[in-house]
Formats: C-alpha cells, structure tokens, sequence
C-alpha cells in the first residue's frame, strides 16, 4: 500500500517533493503518492479523516488540530520540519504608493502600513489583508509587523485566502495585502500586481514554519520516510541542483508557474517590485538538513502567537499536551 502525503503548492514542499519524485523515498522502502491540496483546510480535514497519511502541513496548525483547536481533532507527530523561513508581506501598487514608506527598513515600512491602516479604519473602509489560515506563521507576522508600526490586527480586515489564489486575488483588487509563502510574493511581482514590502525572516526569523504531519499512529513506521527526507534536504540544500528543483516545483504536477520564479525563492535572489532591481536575501528560504530540526522553543512560540492573537486565552493549560506534538527523535533515529 502506498502512503497518501498530501501537500499545499508552495516552495517549502521541496523537500517532501523531492524525497519522492527523486527516488529516495523508494530507495528507502517507501512507496509514496503526492498529492495537492487546494488549501490548508481541506489537507487538514483529510489528515484528520484518515484520508491523508502524513502531510506538509504549517506547524501552528498541525498544533491546533493536535489540540482540537482547528476542525476535527486529531492526535498528530511533528518529526521533521521541512524549511525555514520563505513568507513575505506583498501588498497592492496602490497601497505600496499610498504608503511610500522612507526606506525598505521593517521599521519604516510597518509605520507607515499603520499609518494607512488607521486611516482607512476611520474611514469605515479598513485594509483587506490575506492570510493563508489563521492557525499560520503568516498570521502572527501580519500581526507582528502592524505592532512593529505601532498598531494591531483590529486595524485591519484579515481574511483566508489559499497560496495559490493569493496573488490573482491581489490583482483582481480582491484584498489589498497578502503574506503567503514562496513563490507567490514573487507570482504577484512579475505579474505588475504587488510590491513585497516585508520579509518573513525579517519579522520573525527561523520561526516555525512548515513541519512533516503524522499521525501518532504512524511514529513507529515513519523512520524511512525521515531519512528519505534527510536525503532530500541535502539534495534541495546544494545550488547546483536549485535548476532542477524550480522546474520540478514550477510543473503543471505542482505549481504550474514560471520556473523562474520559483528560482527566485531557491537562491534568494528576489525582485521587491515590478520595476526593482535582483536583491540578494540569503535567508529568505532556507532548505537543507539542518532546516529539518524542529525548534526547540517551537511550541512555546507558537502558543505565545496564538495567545498574541485572541486564538487561545493564556498557553498554561495547553503547554504540557501542545510538548507531544515535536517528536525530534525519530529524526534523530
């Protein structure tokens, strides 16, 4: 029987793609299907359902349906992350021009999003800002740049919207904003529609991002699939493979975009606007052996963020069971 790994089209599921498209899920014993999910909802639901097997999956929400805070609850092992960093912040040309922020520093730029921000609010026609689900990284870095600036969520309108939708929904004037994953800050630069005004790794660097879903059932089997994926990430880590890797992920199987821009997240070189220069951001994506690990403070963050939030009223009672999620040592096995 083959294991179901289902994922969402984002960079970030390189390394699972990889494992699996590149033989070494097979050379490790494991017959493996891919398949794409059109948002985090549905992958969620079907992880819970039974119907998926493991999952790429955004750890904040692998927490929250770990503790029944999101759809039906399933007990579930993290063992693997699978990258770190890869968010930005892109907002509409309009916007970006309305707040000509002085400089590209977060600080400038989260100032004067806020100071748009409260304008609008008071004009009763508040800031449409997408996430990808509200159990998500993006989430609490939207929040984090707005307290940067001096503001909050409640300035806003914060709505879902999946990766793959983020940026025709900011071209078609949908939402004013999006922080998504790559490649899809980069999809809405070359299309003319957005300009990336804040990177991920800058508000919140190495914080938990994407995480390999088990369910706990399967801890005891999931170490041949943990070393295909170690095998992978040092495959997806070396540069001369990032051409190969972009027109894997670029394909119609997967993305279905320019590969080269996909390219763009692999090396970190980005262009922040449809008219900007390469920039040079070795952190913006970060694939590789060592990105495996899980954090050790994960979870700690990751309930700080949702109590930051409004999802949850304080980390204390939740603390000891959110601490069975990670499970690094059948990595490390």
């Amino acid at each position: 029987m083959k294991l179901q790994l289902g994922y969402v089209p984002l960079s970030d599921a390189a390394v699972l793609i990889a494992a699996v498209e590149c033989g070494f899920a097979a050379e490790e014993g494991v017959a493996a299907d891919l398949v794409p999910e059109p948002s985090w909802a549905t992958l969620r639901d079907k992880l819970a359902l039974g119907l998926l097997d493991g999952a790429h999956m955004l750890a904040p929400l692998a927490l929250a349906c770990h503790l029944g805070l999101s759809g039906p609850q399933a007990r579930l092992v993290a063992p693997a992350a699978l990258a770190r960093n890869g968010n930005a912040v892109t907002v509409s040309l309009p916007l970006w021009q309305a707040m000509a922020p002085a400089s590209d520093a977060p600080p400038e730029v989260a100032r004067a999003l806020v100071t748009v921000a409260r304008a609008r609010h008071r004009e009763g026609r508040p800031l449409t800002l997408a996430t990808v689900h509200p159990f998500s990284s993006h989430t609490y870095q939207v929040r984090r740049l707005l307290a940067l600036g001096g503001g909050g969520l409640d300035l806003v309108r914060l709505v879902v919207v999946p990766p793959p939708r983020t940026a025709d929904s900011l071209e078609r004037g949908e939402i004013d904003g999006f922080c998504v994953g790559a490649p899809w800050n980069s999809v809405a630069v070359a299309a003319g529609a957005g300009r990336i005004a804040a990177l991920g790794c800058e508000i919140a660097p190495d914080c938990p991002e994407k995480v390999l879903a088990l369910p706990a059932e399967m801890a005891a089997s999931a170490p041949p699939l943990l070393r295909a994926l170690r095998r992978a990430a040092r495959w997806c880590a070396e540069p001369e493979h990032w051409p190969d890797l972009a027109a894997r992920l670029a394909g119609s199987a997967h993305l279905g975009i320019d590969p080269d821009l996909v390219l763009r997240g692999l090396s970190g070189r980005l262009r922040l606007g449809p008219d900007g220069p390469e920039q040079r951001v070795p952190d913006y994506l970060r694939l590789g052996e060592e990105a495996l690990a899980p954090a050790p403070d994960a979870v700690d963050w990751m309930l700080a963020e949702m109590a930051a939030a409004g999802q949850i009223a304080s980390a204390g009672t939740l603390r000891t069971e959110a601490a069975t999620l990670y499970r690094p040592d059948l990595l490390a096995g």
